[in-house]
């Protein structure tokens, strides 16, 4: 009788934990910053997002997808090589893609406030 591994779906949750936990400190530390920028305008520059804290948890984002993904192509029957493979430049665009638009994003809150940002003046 030939037997059937079971899927990886802890790899999978795993994946999905750690972006999920990492994404939550990732808003939190935005969130401390753009009250903190608000507060004193002339402090630093909002869009830099400088600091370990910032950049770790953003990175733990990346690496959670990277996780979640690999585990869902490993479920479909890739091999593990393959499946990180293939989802680690996936994951890595992306990842940069993200970064660059929250920096502009930020830039032009800085720039304009909250007006800035509002999308329905585009009507």
């Amino acid at each position: 009788m030939y037997y059937f591994p079971q899927p990886p779906f802890l790899i999978l949750l795993f994946g999905l934990f750690i972006g999920v936990t990492s994404g939550l400190t990732f808003q939190t530390l935005i969130e401390q910053r753009m009250q903190k920028w608000s507060k004193n305008r002339t402090d630093q520059d909002l869009y830099k997002l400088e600091g370990f804290d910032i950049r770790f948890s953003y990175w733990g984002i990346c690496l959670g997808i990277w996780v979640f993904l690999a585990g869902g192509l490993l479920i479909f029957g890739f091999g593990p090589i393959s499946a990180y493979g293939v989802t680690l430049p996936l994951t890595i665009g992306t990842g940069a893609l993200v970064w660059t638009q929250l920096k502009e994003v930020l830039l032009e809150l800085q720039k304009g406030g909250s007006k800035a940002l509002d999308l329905d003046a585009f009507n």
